[in-house]
């Protein structure tokens, strides 16, 4: 009689080898893009609570933004080199200047962005703005 030696087959160990990189490699590029996934937005100093602040009235310049990106400055239409211009000669006047922008509600950001870019440009401090009512 002869006998036949039956040997059981086991898993492959290769097959789990490159799962195990793979799922290293994730872990690595999670922690790695993790760190880079920031967002500043734009820094702004907000006023001191303790202090209220008392602003002049001349020492104010009202803007309002348009849903159609128009500026208004007093109520004279102004394209964004003019606002630019108008923001520089108040502030050499006024350098303790408050800008007050008002927002139509339906204004594209980009011209909300660009204006706030503007008065950031120019180093105006005192910042304020509101949305309009519709």
């Amino acid at each position: 009689m002869k006998l036949t030696r039956h040997t059981r087959l086991g898993d492959d160990p290769g097959s789990s080898g490159s799962l195990n990189d793979l799922s290293f490699l994730l872990i690595i590029f999670f922690i790695v893009t993790a760190g880079f996934n920031v967002n500043k937005g734009f820094l702004m100093r907000l006023p001191d609570t303790a202090v209220p602040r008392i602003v002049q009235k001349n020492d104010l310049l009202r803007c309002v933004l348009e849903s159609s990106g128009t500026v208004l400055i007093d109520g004279k239409k102004m394209t964004m080199d003019g606002l630019e211009e108008t923001v520089r000669h108040t502030l050499t006047g006024h350098p303790n200047m408050t800008f007050v922008l008002a927002i139509a509600p339906d204004t594209p950001y980009q011209n909300v962005i660009d204006v706030i870019g503007i008065i950031r440009k120019l180093g105006v401090e005192n910042f304020s703005f509101r949305m309009e009512d519709n």
